[in-house]
């Protein structure tokens, strides 16, 4: 459809290049030219004889004009359109190109705009993920601490050194071998550095903590394990002994984590997944009242389905009652920390406040695109709560795309304040680096 669609646009770009008048077109090609008005409007299709007098007028092969842009391209090109649109407009009210019209004439260029915002997507996740890190890890703030010590301990050292007054030869070797300890210190300290920076880079090293590495190895299995939905028990012992988990931390949340999977599986199989499934996302709270089933379960069962029957990609949320985050299945444009919290708008959240109400809430992303997401979360609780212990609660959230900006209200959200552009947050716990950039060099 798409195809057809941008011929008009090509057919018009075409006629405006050569200079030709619209009625002196429609004359070659035996048409009106209210007719070919029509056409160049994508109003009215063409093919066959008529194509065929259009492309001898306009010196063209038939197939430039027919052969549309990727329909990928046009689904970028639209999500980027439609964030600006649902944006106040900086234009004076004037709609922007349409997305074929601009794939119809700029191809080369519409390609070119939509790699750039996907790298610019990619750069806002590292730096999201580099600076929850440089906020939260000790080690790094450590070794950092030490870089910037023998630094400044060898610029005062060598200030000394340079300075006018020459000091004694005592003093002036006792200087020297300062700078030079400290000069050791330093390349050991970034060595050192460098080092934990390129293992921590890689979820695999043993410097990833056990709930990371168990979801690299989920990661490589497209977050769903075959072998727990056979009948029977699975060995989920051979099923830790896979290399990724190296610390007994890993296995043991690996275990976990199998176990209780493995009992989802049992009291929802796959085949009565499927039997719901169609070219959209069940209803959670549909699919889990006709089984009689916790809201929670049904969540984490979509989250694991496999890639071939599963609607679309899903992203998973999981915290526990202090709202510490102990398992992140990420999704595409949905960034989430490595280390520290997540926004406190979460519906994820909301659901710990209300353990006994599930919450169905649509959150926009801020960033080029304002990509939104439908998500669904509710809490479970482990181990319900007597006059001498309290309950050990856990909160669930799916997460799951929306194609297009949309015009339907939607919770603005962030991934974690530090990272988070929007100003007057009334959730915000810490100031964002982004203002505090802005506020650096401003005027």
């Amino acid at each position: 459809m798409a195809r057809i669609a941008l011929t008009g646009t090509r057919l018009r770009a075409r006629r405006i290049d050569l200079g030709l008048r619209q009625a002196d077109l429609a004359r070659s090609a035996g048409i009106s030219a209210s007719y070919l008005n029509l056409i160049e409007h994508n109003r009215r299709r063409i093919g066959g004889k008529l194509l065929g007098a259009l492309s001898v007028a306009l010196s063209v092969d038939p197939a430039s004009l027919t052969e549309g842009a990727d329909s990928e391209l046009l689904q970028n090109l639209n999500e980027i359109t439609g964030a600006q649109q649902s944006r106040p407009s900086t234009r004076g009210g004037q709609p922007p190109e349409s997305p074929e019209e601009f794939a119809g004439r700029f191809p080369g260029w519409a390609a070119q705009v939509t790699a750039q915002h996907r790298r610019i997507g990619a750069l806002e996740a590292t730096v999201a993920n580099l600076t929850d890190r440089m906020t939260h890890d000790l080690h790094l703030s450590t070794a950092l601490h030490d870089i910037l010590s023998s630094v400044t301990a060898i610029r005062s050292t060598s200030t000394i050194l340079t300075g006018d007054q020459r000091p004694d030869p005592v003093w002036q070797a006792r200087f020297q071998r300062n700078i030079h300890e400290e000069s050791a210190r330093l390349a050991e300290a970034s060595q050192a550095l460098a080092g934990y920076l390129e293992e921590a880079s890689d979820a695999r090293s043993g410097t990833a903590t056990p709930q990371e590495e168990l979801e690299v190895w989920l990661a490589a299995r497209d977050w769903h394990v075959v072998e727990l939905e056979a009948p029977g028990a699975p060995d989920i012992d051979t099923l830790v002994a896979d290399p990724v988990f190296r610390a007994t931390g890993a296995r043991r949340v690996a275990r976990h984590w199998l176990s209780r999977s493995h009992e989802d599986a049992y009291a929802l199989p796959l085949q009565e997944i499927t039997s719901h499934l169609s070219e959209a996302w069940p209803d959670p709270g549909a699919l889990a009242q006709q089984h009689n089933l916790p809201l929670a379960l049904v969540l984490r069962r979509l989250a694991a389905l496999p890639v071939d029957v599963a609607p679309g990609p899903a992203g998973l949320l999981i915290a526990d009652g202090a709202g510490a985050l102990t398992f992140r299945r990420p999704l595409d444009g949905f960034p989430l920390p490595r280390i520290g919290a997540g926004c406190p708008l979460w519906p994820l959240f909301e659901a710990l406040q209300r353990p006994g109400q599930p919450i169905k809430a649509v959150v926009e992303l801020p960033g080029p695109l304002a990509r939104r997401f439908q998500t669904y979360a509710a809490v479970e609780v482990l181990r319900p709560g007597t006059f001498t212990q309290p309950p050990v609660v856990e909160a669930v959230m799916l997460i799951l795309p929306l194609d297009g900006a949309g015009l339907s209200p939607a919770r603005p959200v962030g991934s974690a304040c530090r990272v988070c552009p929007r100003e007057n947050c009334p959730a915000r716990r810490e100031p964002s680096v982004l203002e505090v950039a802005a506020g650096a060099i401003s005027f």
